[in-house]
């Protein structure tokens, strides 16, 4: 199978890589359900909106804290390196991403649509100056402009994705013929919509997941309870 996707990249005149969480897993992020201390007594999605940043802002601060001390001690995976010099080549225009590690700017890759925004980019939620990480790490500190308080450059529930990065998706997705689904189980909007767009625009699509999506029955190509890491290696390995 990994031959065959590597003859598809080959041949393709425009392609499109869409990721989720799982292509971060063998970088060794921390799972928060393994987690203990205070992240442990909370719901992360509950962390996750502006109304925990607002009232609940010692918990929210704590486990972002954490987020982006873990995102710091890690690195980006061969996966993402695969990824990067694929670019590179001219095999892989376009890279969309759920994820808000960094990694694929880490490794180099160039045209990235970050869809849910970024752990690593800190700012204050009420003026928008941007801060440095060391601030953000340090609980006692807020925004020297406003007072305000710091946060990292993520799409917390309650707020609106990035325009510019989803027009740029949504172009790259109309623009392509080959889109390969890496580590997401396509059930977010709007990333979930991008791939059966591109099919229905006729262009292949590939599913790489550890687990069934809605759309594998639609899929072109899928690798089921494959290793994201072990696929991309293998399909670099025939090019």
């Amino acid at each position: 199978m990994s031959r065959q996707l590597a003859e598809w990249l080959q041949a393709s005149n425009y392609s499109v890589v869409m990721t989720g969480a799982g292509m971060s897993t063998d970088s060794g992020l921390p799972d928060f359900r393994s987690s203990s201390g205070l992240w442990s007594n909370y719901d992360p999605k509950q962390l996750a909106t502006v109304e925990a940043l607002e009232h609940q802002n010692e918990a929210f601060t704590s486990f972002y804290q954490w987020r982006l001390q873990s995102l710091l001690e890690a690195s980006p995976n061969k996966g993402h390196e695969v990824l990067a010099h694929w670019e590179q080549q001219g095999i892989l225009q376009h890279v969309i991403t759920q994820n808000v590690d960094g990694f694929h700017q880490a490794a180099g890759q160039q045209h990235v649509s970050a869809l849910h925004g970024s752990l690593r980019e800190i700012h204050c939620h009420i003026c928008g100056r941007p801060a440095a990480q060391e601030d953000f790490l340090n609980r006692s500190s807020l925004c020297p402009n406003c007072g305000g308080k710091l946060r990292p450059g993520i799409v917390l529930f309650g707020e609106m994705l990035p325009e510019h990065d989803i027009q740029q998706a949504q172009e790259a997705t109309s623009s392509c013929d080959l889109f390969i689904v890496l580590g997401s189980s396509l059930q977010v909007a709007p990333a979930s919509l991008f791939p059966m767009e591109a099919k229905e625009n006729g262009a292949r699509l590939v599913i790489v997941n550890q687990e069934d999506t809605d759309l594998d029955s639609r899929a072109d190509l899928t690798f089921p309870g494959a290793s994201i890491q072990d696929v991309l290696l293998e399909t670099n390995a025939y090019m």
